[in-house]
């Protein structure tokens, strides 16, 4: 019987298992398929308070367990295949190795950027393809990059790399952008922004790093190249909640919904990061959140005690 497992290790994860451990409750993070969610595979992090240097995603990411670890949290590395909550507290968490049970559960499990699922995508992750500009657009300073995508994130981020990129293309299988009314308007305002309809991504390409795109014409099937030096894949983003479907409350996305004391729709589940989250998407604002979850988490306990 464990009092607290978190499930993900993560920003949020890492926080939540920090409060908690300071607390004297010896959370048990059970890590997940990545340790350290998205942001381990962040080849730099320049927008976290108190690295004025900046920093990277894995070396972050080692500072928060070794953190969380000082004070008494410990890390399982391994995957959650099962969770049952219909009981109430104490929950049953499965991984491939154990079966546990918790008086808290934290779920942290992040959310993952949808794919495009083309050749070159996932071997050129860090190395120019980016799902995050916030998080990577300043090392495109006066480069040509290409935005895939046309809802309200591939505008609002496309708009944020002019700030930094000489020129943003970006690329829709529609004709028309899906991006709110406002965003649009900006968009086709801005000079450095150019726009390719009808048109999705067949490879990116590059040898250790990204060098351009082929594309493909869905009118005339005609496939050409693109030069360029990035690629920010906008085509929505899916929360890890697959495993809690019918147990607890979503949005209409598969987000988990949470109260102020971010406590999930069962009592004595709570949940921090993207998979509550699908608007800020920060390591800023998952820490935060983690904080919130951890220390409710405690108090929950205490209560009960």
């Amino acid at each position: 019987m464990e009092r607290v497992i978190i499930i993900g290790s993560g920003p949020a994860g890492l926080t939540a298992a920090l409060y908690t451990a300071r607390a004297g409750l010896s959370p048990l993070v059970i890590s997940g398929n990545q340790l350290g969610g998205q942001v381990s595979i962040t080849s730099e992090v320049e927008n976290y308070p108190g690295f004025p240097q900046g920093t990277t995603g894995p070396e972050l990411v080692e500072l928060m367990q070794k953190q969380a670890e000082r004070f008494g949290a410990r890390l399982l590395i391994d995957e959650v295949t099962e969770i049952d909550l219909r009981q109430g507290s104490p929950f049953r968490v499965k991984t491939y190795a154990e079966d546990l049970q918790a008086e808290v559960l934290l779920v942290a499990t992040g959310a993952s950027p949808r794919r495009l699922g083309v050749p070159g995508e996932s071997e050129l992750i860090g190395r120019g393809v980016s799902f995050c500009a916030t998080c990577d657009g300043f090392f495109f300073r006066n480069k040509q990059v290409v935005v895939v995508g046309g809802g309200d994130s591939a505008a609002e981020e496309g708009l944020f790399l002019t700030r930094f990129a000489d020129g943003v293309r970006v690329v829709h299988r529609r004709d028309q952008l899906r991006a709110g009314e406002a965003l649009k308007r900006r968009a086709f305002a801005n000079e450095k922004m150019s726009f390719i309809w009808d048109t999705v991504v067949e490879q990116v390409l590059g040898d250790g790093k990204v060098e351009g795109v082929r594309l493909r014409n869905l009118k005339t099937e005609q496939v050409s190249d693109l030069p360029a030096d990035g690629v920010f894949i906008y085509v929505g983003h899916d929360p890890n909640t697959e495993l809690l479907r019918g147990q607890l409350a979503m949005d209409d996305h598969g987000y988990l919904t949470t109260d102020r004391r971010m406590m999930t729709s069962v009592e004595g589940v709570f949940a921090a990061g993207e998979v509550q989250d699908p608007i800020y998407r920060q390591v800023a604002s998952s820490v935060g959140q983690g904080c919130a979850a951890g220390m409710m988490a405690e108090r929950w306990l205490a209560e009960r005690s």
